[in-house]
């Protein structure tokens, strides 16, 4: 790999002192995963990385960044010493993104940040070299992180921006510096925080103050808070590109699912084009002109983007599919156990709905966990999911979570397949409540545990073999 700091630059970017020279090839916060050449940084979060930084020295990093020498580091050991080791790694991030001449897009929404984040990375890779984080670090330190680990030579670099609380979004935005901005869609997530759907907007909408002068700001336009988002972008000094369904240069004109993927036809500034998806979903073909309308804004080939399209599949844990040979017969599982809230579920209820089960007894089943974060009328809205259009075309559901007892309660019985109270208790029968041709979607927020539901699936098909 090539050389990304110097001990010299690293000292110049934070003002900090490298006693022993080191040369370094990338960033690291985790010793489980760091790799020979990395600077482990120490951060300070439920644990003290600096209890960890003579593990990462043994595992081959190049260095440490730290805010003293940790007990049982050597004099010789290659440290970066600073003042703040997260304040650090931002002097980081700002100078590495004062050193290229990448173009930056930022990526923020309720819904479909890293599946369209993924999307952009894989189509911007076979026009240029694209730089982009391998997983959602979307946080307070995950944006630093990816910028910090930007090569110089990098064309084009991709950054997805989350929050939780309000403020969190737009120092990050101004600390990435961006080209173009990209809301996907402002939905009810993180209501325990907001107070309303326009206070979520008004929090995605500091994405475009980190804009530089005249970049772009690509706005759904098929939302409520639409008029407010273009109103920030316009007091931001942005140009507008929207995407939607009319009236937009980004035109979704048509999406057709199909238990085969999606098929698409989407119009950029009044051209033509037509995508294939490998997975169905209209969320995945909403995020897909919006990608287009990004690549539209950075004056690359719209056409082979569209084209290019055809090869991505979504990341692990939102919207996978996949055979699973269980001793009863083969089932298909939907993994979207990564996280969940009415929107998001609801498109997920569309994806289900438009798979159709492999054998004649086959059923579409919803395993639900809880939906996290949605404030004091989470009950409604879990129940308010019984009232979604495509719920009628799934056979039955499995409730898994106190939250989601308001949706089981809410459905006719002959959907109520199965109850329960915890992750685990699911994951541990459901393998015996599916018979052969099943298809089954798993969905739910992180913190519910749901995804145990798909590794018990997973580990009950390879007993199977």
């Amino acid at each position: 790999m090539s050389e990304l700091w110097t001990s010299q630059e690293a000292a110049a970017a934070t003002g900090g002192t490298a006693p022993v020279a080191f040369a370094a090839t990338g960033l690291s916060i985790d010793t489980r995963t760091i790799r020979p050449g990395d600077i482990f940084v120490a951060l300070k979060d439920q644990r003290d990385g600096h209890d960890f930084v003579a593990q990462a020295l043994e595992k081959g990093a190049a260095a440490a960044l730290v805010s003293r020498r940790p007990e049982g580091v050597g004099a010789d050991a290659p440290l970066l010493i600073v003042g703040d080791v997260l304040a650090a790694l931002e002097d980081l991030a700002r100078a590495a993104r004062a050193r290229t001449g990448a173009k930056v897009v930022g990526i923020t929404g309720s819904v479909g940040k890293t599946s369209t984040k993924e999307m952009l990375r894989h189509v911007l890779a076979r026009q240029g070299r694209v730089h982009a984080a391998e997983k959602s670090y979307n946080n307070h330190w995950g944006v630093p992180l990816t910028l910090a680990r930007m090569p110089a030579d990098a064309d084009v670099a991709v950054i997805e921006i989350g929050m939780n609380h309000p403020g969190e979004i737009a120092p990050l935005a101004r600390l990435a510096d961006l080209d173009v901005a990209v809301i996907t869609t402002v939905a009810a997530a993180h209501l325990e925080a907001f107070d309303s759907l326009e206070g979520i907007a008004r929090e995605k909408a500091a994405i475009f103050t980190g804009l530089r002068l005249g970049g772009t700001a690509v706005i759904n336009a098929d939302l409520e808070t639409t008029s407010l988002l273009q109103k920030v972008a316009a007091e931001a000094g942005a140009a507008p590109l929207l995407f939607g369904h009319e009236g937009t240069r980004a035109r979704l004109a048509e999406a057709r699912l199909s238990d085969g993927g999606t098929d698409i036809t989407a119009e950029i500034d009044g051209t033509a084009h037509l995508m294939q998806l490998a997975m169905p979903g209209r969320h995945f073909a909403m995020n897909a002109v919006a990608v287009l309308a990004v690549i539209q804004a950075l004056g690359l080939d719209v056409a082979q983007a569209a084209r290019d399209m055809a090869d991505w599949t979504p990341p692990a844990g939102r919207g996978t599919s996949e055979s699973l040979a269980l001793p009863q017969g083969s089932v298909r599982l939907l993994d979207d156990a990564y996280n969940a809230n009415p929107t998001s579920v609801g498109a997920a209820f569309e994806v289900l709905a438009a798979t159709s089960p492999a054998a004649p007894d086959g059923r579409r089943i919803a395993v639900l966990g809880d939906m996290l974060e949605l404030g004091p009328g989470e009950a409604a809205l879990h129940a308010g999911l019984a009232g979604h259009p495509a719920i009628s075309a799934i056979d039955g559901v499995v409730a898994v979570g106190p939250r989601m007892a308001a949706l089981d309660a809410a459905l006719p019985a002959g959907q109520r397949l199965a109850r329960f109270d915890t992750a685990a208790a699911a994951a541990a029968a459901l393998p015996d409540l599916l018979r052969a041709g099943d298809v089954v979607l798993v969905k739910g927020s992180l913190g519910s545990k749901v995804s145990q539901v798909v590794t018990a699936l997973r580990e009950a098909a390879k007993q199977g073999t």
